[in-house]
């Protein structure tokens, strides 16, 4: 990692800008290299992935790894994949038990800076519809399951689209074969090119 963007992370693990809005104190949680080629842009961590610094560490982070059919450690290995979340830290819970959203101001004070110190990407992977519309935004249909549906279309910009994958959408992935037949196969072609 370059010392310029070594010392920009260090300013984003330092980070209390939501410490008063969230229920436990900020632990920012990212993967990144300037050497990456692939960037994961997700939601937020979850509660595991906070506790342990690690992104993705949770059954979401199985299935993940699935999608991407890459072990863990390629998938940790930051040289080759940088794990941007839209919020870098867990925010909490919601009512019914669900991640509440990431904190706007997250993204607001550190994604662009960040991404024009990640020169490599050449494959985005947008994971749910925070990320989706950050990066995205007037592409989008109104529905996440729509947005998913013209995946093709967002090829040409070297972005791929996906619901997150949370156990909580399993209905959705029943619903939609053609995730895991047609999106799925070209996902991993992708992946496998840049990193053989």
């Amino acid at each position: 990692m370059s010392t310029v963007l070594h010392g920009f992370v260090a300013e984003i693990r330092a980070c209390q800008l939501c410490k008063a809005d969230m229920e436990r104190a900020p632990r920012p949680v990212l993967q990144v290299s300037d050497t990456a080629r692939i960037l994961i842009a997700g939601q937020a961590p979850g509660n595991l992935a906070m506790e342990s610094g690690r992104p993705f560490t949770d059954p979401s982070g199985v299935r993940l790894r699935d999608w991407l059919q890459l072990n863990e450690a390629t998938f940790y290995d930051a040289s080759k994949v940088a794990i941007v979340p839209m919020g870098f830290c867990f925010p909490g819970y919601d009512k019914s038990g669900g991640d509440i959203p990431p904190m706007k101001r997250c993204a607001e004070t550190w994604r662009a800076p960040l991404l024009e110190r990640l020169p490599n990407i050449d494959l985005t992977l947008l994971i749910g519809g925070y990320a989706q519309k950050w990066h995205i935004g007037d592409q989008m249909e109104k529905t996440l399951t729509a947005t998913v549906k013209k995946w093709q279309s967002f090829l040409d910009q070297g972005v791929i689209v996906t619901p997150h994958p949370s156990w909580r959408n399993n209905a959705w992935l029943k619903r939609n074969p053609w995730f895991e037949t047609e999106l799925l196969p070209e996902l991993r072609k992708r992946v496998q090119a840049l990193l053989s």
